[in-house]
């Protein structure tokens, strides 16, 4: 039996890459602290935060800014970090640093994020604790922030509203998945074997294969999802889409035998199509996905549909009714269910981007 993995600390867990580290951890079910760090550091706080934790994760940086805003918060988190560090006392036995391929390169930045390194390993080298050096090359994914995260993030941003992005500079990029990030930062995948998810693309690449799929999805079309590279980027795609966009109205052809509509279009072999029935006032999901792709179509009856972005309060929710069909998406990583409001039984089509795996179902408990 797998040992259960223990509590985990993360500084700059309120960032993108926070972010999707905080949902990496809470798919496996293990507790995370955040440690605050610049103007909200304290050092008596953050000892008592990565006390008795297993794994440190730093990712708290700056990487907009004057130079001396960079130079200085980058370098200056470490130093406040390292305080707490050699203050603790039960230090983790393991600190991960966050770090960038640009580490060294040269630049204000690359040279703040080696200082950086080297001011925490010292630390580790002090309390004896390991010290994991991983060097990140550009990350994308869900939730980006638009013209500061990444080139991925603002491209999607921008076709999401009915723009069209522009190339500045057509240059090579190495790019990560987040969640593939997370996953090397937490533990769940090898970091030795990092360049296995990076994948390699021109930025005008990169925006043909966005625009492709925002001009397939938004005629209701799923695009094609063959490589994980293409679904990570679909993906990150609609996680810009605000929420009144995931309800795709659907045709609805009738006659004296009954009434059809198609539910879902996709390029992809592998998809699973599925539907249940839900006795009045009964619940269905509670749950989120972090990679599978979902649509649910109410058929008959009056169902409510909900889901909450993880570590947010705000949720939506949509009623629908069986006689005025629609198709709703659910985004990964957004707890979601379906709730029969009405008399009778409530029919809903499910389909889903693979068949299932119960090795690996992607199916994560969180209540809405």
């Amino acid at each position: 039996m797998t040992r259960p993995e223990g509590p985990m600390a993360i500084t700059g867990s309120g960032g993108f890459l926070g972010f999707h580290t905080r949902a990496a951890l809470q798919s496996r079910g293990v507790q995370s602290t955040a440690v605050a760090l610049g103007r909200h550091f304290d050092e008596v706080s953050a000892t008592a935060s990565i006390a008795g934790t297993e794994r440190l994760i730093h990712l708290a940086g700056v990487n907009r800014g004057t130079d001396a805003e960079i130079a200085d918060g980058n370098i200056g988190f470490a130093h406040q970090l390292a305080r707490a560090i050699v203050q603790c006392p039960a230090p983790p036995a393991l600190i991960v640093n966050g770090n960038s391929t640009q580490s060294g390169n040269g630049t204000v930045y690359g040279q703040s994020k080696e200082a950086a390194a080297n001011v925490l390993e010292a630390a580790a080298v002090e309390v004896g604790a390991e010290f994991i050096d991983v060097q990140l090359p550009n990350l994308f994914g869900e939730h980006g922030r638009p013209f500061y995260n990444s080139v991925t993030a603002t491209f999607a941003h921008l076709l999401a509203i009915g723009e069209a992005p522009e190339v500045q500079g057509d240059r090579e990029l190495a790019l990560l998945h987040a969640q593939d990030a997370a996953d090397i930062l937490t533990g769940a995948k090898a970091v030795e074997r990092l360049n296995e998810w990076v994948s390699h693309c021109r930025v005008s690449e990169l925006l043909q294969d966005l625009s492709r799929i925002s001009g397939c999805y938004r005629d209701g079309t799923f695009p094609p999802l063959a490589s994980k590279f293409q679904r990570d980027l679909f993906n990150t795609y609609r996680s810009f889409l605000p929420p009144s966009e995931r309800v795709i109205g659907l045709t609805r052809h009738a006659d004296a035998r009954g009434s059809f509509f198609e539910l879902t279009r996709s390029a992809d072999s592998s998809s699973q199509s599925s539907f249940s029935t839900t006795v009045p006032g009964v619940i269905r999901g509670e749950h989120f996905h972090r990679r599978k792709i979902e649509r649910f179509t109410v058929l008959a009856g009056s169902g409510r549909i909900s889901m909450r972005k993880l570590f947010s309060d705000e949720v939506f929710s949509f009623d629908v009714e069986g006689n005025t069909p629609v198709a709703i998406d659910m985004p990964t990583l957004w707890t979601h269910n379906i709730e029969n409001i009405g008399d009778d039984l409530l029919y809903t089509s499910f389909w889903a981007n693979e068949l299932f795996d119960p090795d690996s179902p992607d199916t994560f408990q969180e209540k809405v």
